[in-house]
């Protein structure tokens, strides 16, 4: 369901929250917290306050944000916005053999840095994907970790962008 600003503004928390705990995946608290923010000018005011929520957040709370994400190329329940984010570059039609892939590089991913990989995949195709998987499995935990934290920022401004009406 869209939204605009104004009626974003005016909600309670518990109606913001329904409205925008989803955006960042199975972490309703960012939308909680941010809500003491409002007014929100416009959409980018909004997904900055989320950001920021994010980005003072704990350490214990960014990992479970990052492992609230499903796999990519999984076939494993997950929220309605990642399936419909997945399928939108094919990664619901993998054939058995992207399949596979997927599954390993997931794999090594998770065994090397104990969260899931994530990247926005609207900016992405399933073999830029791949590429960006591989390359990055070669960063250190640390640089990995700000890495997902970046693209799970991206993700939550594409989400915003589709569901509020910014006028």
């Amino acid at each position: 369901m869209n939204h605009s600003l104004p009626e974003l503004n005016q909600m309670n928390q518990n109606d913001f929250v329904a409205a925008l705990g989803w955006v960042f995946e199975g972490s309703p608290w960012v939308a909680a917290k941010a809500w003491a923010n409002k007014p929100f000018t416009d959409v980018s005011s909004l997904h900055q306050s989320m950001v920021d929520v994010i980005r003072e957040a704990s350490d214990a709370e960014k990992l479970a944000l990052v492992c609230a994400h499903p796999d990519l190329g999984a076939k494993a329940k997950m929220a309605e916005a990642s399936v419909k984010e997945q399928a939108g570059v094919g990664l619901d039609r993998l054939s058995p053999e992207e399949y596979n892939k997927f599954h390993y590089l997931n794999q090594a991913y998770k065994e090397k840095f104990n969260f899931p990989f994530i990247v926005a995949v609207r900016n992405h195709t399933k073999e830029s994907i791949l590429v960006n998987f591989s390359q990055r499995l070669e960063n250190s935990k640390e640089t990995e970790l700000q890495t997902v934290l970046s693209e799970i920022e991206k993700i939550a401004l594409f989400r915003l962008q589709q569901v509020i009406d910014d006028q």
